[in-house]
């Protein structure tokens, strides 16, 4: 009978240490940082610029690919814009980026220092002129440099953003490449009515 009471005993001690034991839960998998269109990182670093000059407008913006974040032509894993403010006199550069990178570059807005600035041979704009997004250039200027994309299917897709002394809206410039001085190819898309401009070689 004692033994009995204590083979007893002892699986109700096992049964109580079963029970107090917390389910395991699977670790929450973290979504991969997607790239974002030129446009809605603009937007988001203009908002930011303006708390620094409540008339800044555009100078130009350029995306920058990072490794850890998948491609997407059409969009960047981060941006860098330069603002500019008549009344300070003073521009200012940005970046957006959806992750932290190396260097200065981190994730969210993040503004760079002051500089003087009274008018370079570059023309500003209001961000109201930047209709078009820069997956809607791409697929205009694709139209326009299909062989050369065929050719060179696995090609960075770069975007520079400026004035064209030729043209009166700021254009889209969709880059075959890492820089518009090292590519083979690039097209410039009107930002604001999104019609094709010009290819440069």
């Amino acid at each position: 009978m004692r033994k009995y009471l204590i083979l007893l005993a002892l699986g109700f001690m096992v049964l109580l240490a079963g029970c107090s034991e917390q389910p395991s839960t699977p670790a929450k998998k973290t979504a991969a940082a997607q790239p974002v269109t030129g446009q809605s990182a603009l937007y988001r670093m203009y908002q930011v610029a303006r708390s620094w000059a409540p008339d800044a407008n555009v100078l130009k913006m350029n995306s920058i690919h990072l490794t850890e974040v998948a491609g997407d032509r059409g969009k960047a894993g981060a941006w860098q814009a330069t603002f500019t403010s008549a009344v300070k006199s003073s521009a200012r550069t940005y970046t957006y980026s959806v992750v932290e990178g190396e260097g200065n570059l981190h994730e969210g807005v993040f503004p760079g220092p002051e500089e003087s600035w009274s008018g370079p041979s570059e023309k500003p704009f209001l961000i109201a002129a930047v209709k078009v997004d820069t997956d809607a250039a791409y697929k205009t200027a694709l139209k326009e440099a299909a062989d050369y994309d065929k050719k060179n299917p696995k090609q960075t897709i770069s975007f520079d953003l400026a004035r064209q002394e030729r043209f009166p809206d700021p254009a889209w410039r969709v880059i075959w490449g890492e820089s518009a001085g090292t590519a083979g190819l690039s097209v410039l898309v009107d930002a604001s009515t999104g019609m094709y401009l010009q290819t440069l070689h």
